[in-house]
């Protein structure tokens, strides 16, 4: 893919950096140290404005740096937030091979620590909390905590736990699925160890997930509106789900009711 620059614009991007070198003194302090910070904050240099430029140079970058570069300008807001990127950011300093599934939230990447990783353990006859702790080599009360556990019996009305994980070579080369427990109340990249999840606890889970998202959006709204449920509902599927675009809507029709005197 070729750069989105032109070839000509290298010489001008000397020309000016020349120039606005040898107009401020404050950039060269001695001969010595020609060294100037270049960012689009203080400079007009327009390599950080190519975005194929910037795709290579934001792809060094960790998740947390990712996130900032967001928030830098609307160029650099529309590569670093692609999807793609993020999630090689995501993946590599764990040497993972794959990540299947997109969060509800977007502020899952904000973050890869080893916290955010755990191991899905599908509970068989005889598995105890404490006997989970010593196979995974991981404390009692990590995996209560992690699982929203009060007690110790709590392991026999659930189908799987999530343990956290406390060897990271585990992630070398492995997949990884972003599913939101129900249990855990929270997103977590998970691991499974045996191979693939099931199929159909995945199905139901993904149903699950975009129920719980699709329930939030309409909460959203119906806040925001003032109105019900059902009207909330309305102004979003008249706008093919776009949240902002139901908002408009219904501003509009507001207004339309004023004009014509129908409050």
């Amino acid at each position: 893919m070729g750069c989105c620059c032109d070839q000509n614009d290298d010489e001008d991007i000397k020309t000016h950096l020349l120039s606005s070198s040898s107009s401020s003194s404050s950039f060269v302090s001695s001969a010595d140290d020609l060294s100037t910070v270049i960012s689009p904050m203080n400079s007009h240099f327009g390599a950080l404005y190519c975005t194929d430029t910037l795709r290579i140079i934001l792809s060094k970058l960790a998740v947390t740096d990712l996130a900032r570069a967001c928030c830098v300008c609307r160029v650099w807001n529309a590569v670093a937030c692609a999807n793609e990127l993020i999630v090689d950011a995501f993946k590599f300093p764990w040497k993972l091979r794959e990540v299947v599934g997109r969060p509800i939230n977007q502020s899952f990447w904000r973050d890869n620590g080893i916290s955010k990783f755990a191991v899905s353990h599908r509970i068989a006859r005889g598995d105890t909390v404490q006997s989970l702790a010593v196979k995974y080599s991981v404390h009692v009360m990590d995996i209560k905590r992690l699982n929203n556990m009060m007690s110790d019996h709590g392991i026999y009305s659930r189908e799987r736990l999530l343990i956290p994980i406390s060897n990271p070579d585990i992630l070398i080369d492995g997949t990884c699925y972003i599913e939101l427990d129900t249990h855990a109340k929270r997103e977590v990249a998970v691991i499974y160890l045996e191979g693939e999840p099931n199929r159909k606890h995945v199905s139901l889970l993904t149903r699950a997930t975009s129920d719980q998202g699709k329930r939030r959006i309409i909460d959203s709204l119906r806040r925001c509106m003032r109105v019900d449920d059902e009207t909330a509902q309305y102004y979003l599927s008249i706008s093919n789900g776009d949240p902002r675009a139901a908002l408009s809507q219904y501003s509009a029709d507001l207004k339309w009711e004023k004009q014509i005197g129908l409050d």
